[in-house]
């Protein structure tokens, strides 16, 4: 029954991520732009209400009178109908004026409208002696443009206030008018926006549903690589990771139906030879002692078996670990040949070893378990009295180890399947998969492992073991 895994943390949305990424800088973005755009508007407004109410002062400028001179001078205004003709299609603005002396003296208009108490700017917007301000007329706001209108006739001289002011009603009326229209068009802007984006990211998350889809309608034995030919540049590393993710599932599971069928198959003759030896030995075909002799032989062989097959497995096992340590070689070749140093001594062999420091990365139990098979190969084979050499040296960025026997070495029908399990042994003395265990070790250690027969002078003079492995730099 297949188990679905229940995320710790919510699970984000690549889409939803794609989507709030984009969306949510290009909404900033349009609400600035349309607080911007709604501002400038309003500054055009602003500038056209006031150029109209500045026209309209000079109007009422242009029919003053004034009698008398400078300070004794006293204004007359004559206000026509087209002074103010500007703001009669306006049913909504009240507009008030006011003709005042320099002084405040009120020669014409509305008295409720305050005198203006400001100056000229240095640098006025208008050729003009003009200022506009806010202000307030009977509690409502209003927009006052004032004009300073020198006023001279052949019987006076003098200077006028000229104030022409507008309620704001028309002025909100068309700020909101511009306010709704440019939401309208950056609402509608938006919208578009979106849709791209969205059809965007979902024509861009395809080849990943895609991806997805495949993985779910897979059999569950089918690690086969992934095929996407069409997947963009950036599902490329995915794909590729998840292709040597399916290659070590399926290395794995190929070492174990072969470790298993190997197993089985192995494990069944030294069974069955021990069935028919315990039977033989219930029906008193042999003497007891030496029935016990041989069932002790055949239980010897299938541990050793039982071992070795333990050893090959503990090798892949190993191998997809990655907390190998850094370790001296030629200590952990010396530990080992001391332990062998009894078999050694039974066949009387002039044992030579010699040694440098090794650093090399991997488990201790490799370095041990590769040592130990190839020095007990070693020892079997080599006669009784002669010589077995051993040698570990660092020969540029690698450990050089060579172990140089003086047995019979091997035949060229053995040399094309020597690594294979169970296809150099003797039945009598091994289960055949000491060179196996090495080969997988050494391939696992990212090294080489050849073994060559020793001829001088067209003399055999015995076997050559030789393993490379990659040396750790400025250990």
């Amino acid at each position: 029954m297949a188990h679905s895994l229940q995320p710790i943390h919510p699970v984000r949305s690549l889409r939803r991520t794609l989507l709030l990424g984009i969306l949510l800088p290009v909404i900033a973005v349009v609400g600035i732009n349309t607080v911007s755009l709604y501002q400038q508007a309003l500054a055009a407004v602003t500038t056209a209400y006031d150029r109209t109410l500045l026209a309209s002062a000079k109007s009422i400028g242009e029919q003053l009178d004034v009698d008398g001179y400078d300070d004794a001078a006293v204004l007359h205004a004559t206000v026509p109908y087209s002074a103010l003709e500007a703001f009669e299609a306006d049913n909504k603005s009240n507009i008030y004026y006011r003709v005042s002396s320099l002084r405040g003296e009120m020669v014409s208009g509305y008295d409720v409208l305050p005198f203006w108490r400001g100056s000229i700017p240095a640098k006025p917007a208008y050729a003009a002696l003009v200022d506009f301000y806010d202000d307030h007329v009977n509690g409502d706001p209003v927009r006052v443009a004032v004009l300073l209108q020198p006023v001279a006739t052949g019987d006076g001289r003098g200077m006028a206030v000229i104030q022409v002011a507008e309620t704001l009603e028309l002025r909100h009326t068309l700020a909101r008018q511009i306010l709704l229209d440019t939401l309208w068009r950056q609402a509608g802007l938006v919208a578009f926006i979106a849709l791209v984006v969205v059809l965007v990211v979902q024509r861009a998350t395809r080849p990943v549903r895609r991806l997805s889809q495949t993985l779910q309608a897979r059999q569950e034995n089918d690690l086969t690589p992934l095929s996407a030919l069409d997947a963009p540049r950036e599902l490329l590393p995915l794909v590729d990771a998840t292709n040597h993710v399916m290659r070590r599932l399926q290395h794995l599971l190929d070492h174990q139906k072969r470790f298993v069928r190997d197993t089985a198959h192995q494990l069944r003759t030294p069974l069955a030879v021990l069935k028919t030896q315990v039977q033989s030995a219930l029906r008193n075909d042999v003497e007891p002692r030496q029935a016990l002799l041989e069932i002790n032989a055949t239980v010897d062989r299938a541990a050793v078996l039982a071992n070795q097959m333990l050893a090959l497995a503990k090798v892949e096992q190993l191998r997809q670990q990655a907390n190998a340590e850094v370790l001296d070689w030629s200590a952990v070749l010396r530990a080992v040949a001391i332990d062998l140093s009894p078999l050694l001594a039974d066949k009387d062999i002039d044992f030579a070893i010699h040694t440098t420091p090794t650093p090399v990365r991997a488990h201790d139990w490799m370095l041990r378990e590769l040592a130990r098979n190839l020095l007990h190969n070693a020892i079997k084979q080599t006669p009784a009295g002669s010589a077995l050499d051993v040698a570990l040296v660092a020969d540029g960025a690698q450990a050089h180890l060579r172990i140089a026997d003086s047995g019979p070495g091997i035949s060229p029908d053995l040399a094309q399947r020597l690594y294979q399990p169970f296809s150099a042994g003797d039945v009598q003395h091994g289960s055949g998969m000491g060179l196996a265990i090495c080969h997988e070790i050494v391939q696992a250690l990212g090294g080489s492992i050849a073994l060559v027969n020793r001829v001088q002078q067209g003399e055999h003079q015995g076997l050559d073991a030789t393993v490379r492995l990659p040396l750790v730099q400025n250990a």
